[in-house]
């Protein structure tokens, strides 16, 4: 019994396998698993209880005893006490003993930051450019042709790419950001016609999708509970459609999960938390009358779940390439769902989902170690997650997902409001600038399945290649290249980036979580009213204009970057007031959030001015990336792009029906196609790091940035640096890892070298090896 790993980004299980059905996880599997990861069989019940009841006749006696105890099901409550005495339980907890789902404390532990309501943040500038070029583009007209949408499962066509339904979920999920962000009209009557058929054809027992009874798994309920979140969080008047089906599926999904149904595979027990911040969305505002269903809720969520908290400790955790582990990974090994790449993405942030419920500050340790592990054992310089599914190590060869991405970036988001750690938003986005754009063609038209730091083409491969589990049109840029998750996951990314750049702070608070151009419309816990504008060509140069009105005084808050090598801030407040001037040494920011606090009045300006210096981090093998502020920069290797007239990639694993579907495929739109992206000049460079200049763009503070402007040679900043070609082979049909250190001796003449930014560089180098003169 195993796992298929054929199908991309959600692999089908076998729903009998005792490793991932809900029995005794981890406790009946492989003696050489066991032996390798000894720990992980406290995820499942405490080892020492010997007996095994089956979870129907679990439930049967505890509905009979709760009957019989005073004709209540409060009995089964009370029973569970008496349950837990048996020690029947560990950091697994499925009784829900150890939970605040009855007698304790009924509330939740408080995000660092709030977030604002969906709409209330708008974008300025190049982010607006980007998002309105989603509208226009792929994202914007899935719902128009696109079958895994237009002709979905879920609107009672017969269109899905997975038996876990998830196509649409993850549609919405990203639509519903993308069209009230930009209060697109067009994009909310898309979502208003999924969600209308949806809810008017749930379940009478309230189940949401078309799934029968005897087949029923609720991994795919979460994103698109996330989309119906945000929809109510976006637009009141959805309350009365959307709350009530949203109950009724709690509703069920607490029986199903008491009865120990619902995840039929593994998937949705890893990425349990996303369902979970539905939940905690719910009880603080909308609770009703349903707060200790939804805290009992959480508590089996995470009783089912699998624990996060228990890889990421130094005795689970695999720190090495994952290619190195003998015996070998796989599907069916027990370590498999931690280190598939879009499970690991979404699993950064359980620690800090699951503390606010159930007060285990361990949880939060836990959280701070699985992103720097993850990211600095597993994570690509653009600051993703390597892995191609699975997760393989630093080699610059392999590839990060499209998803990956944008669920690294999500997580990243949560964690600075949840925790307020800096390095989280630091993090967050150096994903957003980096690993995100660079796998979007410039019309946003066209996407890359898998981006490799170290990538000098792009087009369809044909035989071996160097991936764990992806295929031919893995690095092409296409509508739905090598499997169309990525596809209908993709839009949340930018979306939900400009949804967390600003947060309440305290009752009279906003801050500014995440830098980039946009302006808020709110009204915070204190009662004032505040509208702020901030516009900056922010990551491209590094000053920010903010301009404010508000009803009342309040504070503003501004992350200062870990990265920054100093700051100067101008502030006027007040009408008539002489501007104050704050540096390091005026104004420190605090330690932990990176946060600079201004007590402003009702109206006024701000200028705030980072200052940045060149970076080098090392890759390993005496290899390097380059980064300056929060954009990492790539070896410019010309750009020569011959596109197609149509897109070979929208028939996938014979499971869209525009395969055969002569008519179907004649509504593509013609922009939706192939990109075959080559290099023009050298790739194979080594360079000096010694001789590296960052150059700007003149009158860089009034600077007008084009659009698109991720387009190659579109950013004004630029890096030069001595370097010259070496040998270097093609392995697999992408550059082999860098020449060891020794095997680097130049092949022509030194001569200067061009780095732009990474997301402008469709084809690129992303991990130079460091060039060795010769000794005269």
């Amino acid at each position: 019994m195993g796992v298929d790993v054929d199908d991309g980004c959600a692999h089908k299980a076998d729903a009998k396998s005792d490793l991932y059905y809900g029995k005794v996880p981890f406790l009946f599997t492989k003696k050489e698993e066991v032996q390798r990861f000894p720990s992980l069989l406290s995820q499942g019940y405490t080892q020492h209880v010997t007996f095994y009841i089956k979870p129907a006749l679990l439930f049967l006696l505890f509905l009979f005893l709760s009957v019989a105890w005073n004709h209540s099901f409060w009995g089964l409550y009370r029973l569970r006490d008496i349950y837990a005495r048996f020690d029947f339980k560990s950091s697994h907890d499925m009784s829900l003993s150890n939970q605040a789902s009855l007698t304790g404390n009924l509330s939740l532990n408080p995000l660092t930051f709030a977030p604002l309501p969906l709409g209330s943040i708008k974008p300025l500038g190049w982010l607006d450019d980007q998002l309105r070029l989603m509208s226009d583009g792929l994202a914007g007209h899935e719902h128009d042709f696109y079958p895994i949408v237009s002709d979905s499962v879920w609107l009672g066509g017969q269109s899905e790419y997975s038996p876990l339904n998830e196509g649409i979920p993850y549609w919405l999920n990203g639509l519903v950001p993308l069209a009230y962000s930009l209060d697109d009209d067009r994009l909310k009557r898309q979502t208003d016609d999924v969600v209308d058929y949806i809810l008017n054809h749930q379940q009478s027992d309230g189940w949401l999708g078309p799934e029968e009874p005897a087949n029923r798994d609720i991994w795919g309920r979460f994103p698109l509970c996330l989309g119906l979140m945000q929809l109510v969080d976006a637009n009141e008047s959805k309350s009365a459609q959307v709350l009530p089906a949203l109950y009724d599926f709690v509703s069920l999904m607490h029986l199903m999960l008491i009865r120990n149904n619902g995840f039929e595979e593994f998937w949705g027990r890893v990425r349990y938390a996303d369902m979970t911040i539905v939940l905690q969305w719910l009880l603080e505002k909308h609770p009703g009358n349903h707060t200790h269903t939804l805290f009992e809720t959480m508590s089996l969520l995470n009783g089912h779940g699998l624990r996060w908290a228990n890889y990421y400790n130094r005795g689970n955790y695999i720190f090495k390439d994952l290619d190195e582990v003998q015996p070998p990974i796989t599907g069916d090994s027990v370590v498999f769902p931690y280190v598939h790449a879009v499970n690991a993405a979404q699993g950064m942030k359980a620690g800090a989902v699951i503390y606010r419920f159930n007060d285990d500050a361990s949880l939060l340790e836990s959280a701070r170690n699985g992103v720097n592990w993850t990211l600095t054992y597993h994570g690509d310089p653009a600051g993703s997650i390597t892995g191609d599914e699975r997760e393989s190590g630093l080699a610059p060869n392999r590839g990060s997902e499209l998803c990956t991405a944008v669920e690294t970036m999500y997580s990243l988001s949560y964690l600075y409001q949840a925790m307020g750690d800096r390095v989280f938003a630091d993090r967050c986005e150096r994903a957003a600038f980096n690993a995100l754009p660079v796998m979007f063609t410039n019309d946003l038209w066209a996407h890359q399945y898998l981006v490799l730091p170290n990538q000098p083409f792009s087009h369809s491969l044909h035989g071996p290649n160097p991936f764990w589990n992806t295929g031919d049109q893995s690095i092409l840029y296409g509508a739905a290249p090598n499997y169309p998750c990525c596809t209908v996951n993709m839009p949340q990314g930018l979306p939900k980036f400009l949804s967390a750049s600003f947060v309440q702070v305290g009752a009279n608070g906003i801050g500014h979580a995440l830098l980039s151009p946009a302006r808020v419309t709110t009204t915070l816990p204190s009662g004032t009213h505040v509208f702020l504008a901030c516009n900056t060509t922010y990551p491209f140069t590094f000053t920010f204009h903010y301009t404010f009105t508000a009803s009342a005084p309040f504070t503003l808050h501004l992350r200062l970057p870990s990265w920054a090598s100093g700051y100067e801030i101008h502030a006027t407040s007040g009408s008539g007031a002489t501007p104050k001037i704050y540096t390091a040494a005026s104004l420190p920011s605090d330690t932990h959030t990176g946060m600079l606090v201004l007590d402003l009045l009702e109206t006024g300006s701000v200028t705030y001015n980072l200052r940045a210096d060149i970076r080098t981090e090392d890759r390993g093998n005496d290899t390097i990336s380059i980064h300056h502020g929060a954009l990492l920069y790539a070896l410019d290797v010309g750009y020569s792009d011959s596109s197609t007239t149509k897109d070979s990639s929208i028939s996938v694993s014979g499971t869209d029906p525009l395969t055969n579907d002569t008519e179907a495929k004649n509504r593509i739109p013609a922009a939706a196609h192939d990109h075959y992206i080559m290099n023009t000049k050298p790739w194979n460079i080594a360079i000096d790091p010694a001789t590296l200049v960052y150059h700007t763009a003149d009158n860089e503070g009034e600077y007008e940035l084009p659009n698109p402007i991720w387009a190659y040679q579109a950013p004004p900043g630029y890096i030069t640096a001595q370097g010259c070609e070496i040998a270097w082979e093609i392995e697999m049909q992408v550059p082999a890892v860098p020449p060891a250190k020794g095997e680097r001796a130049c092949v022509g003449e030194v001569r200067e070298v061009v780095l732009r930014p990474y997301g402008s560089l469709k084809v690129h180098m992303a991990v130079l090896p460091v060039m060795e003169r010769v000794k005269s």
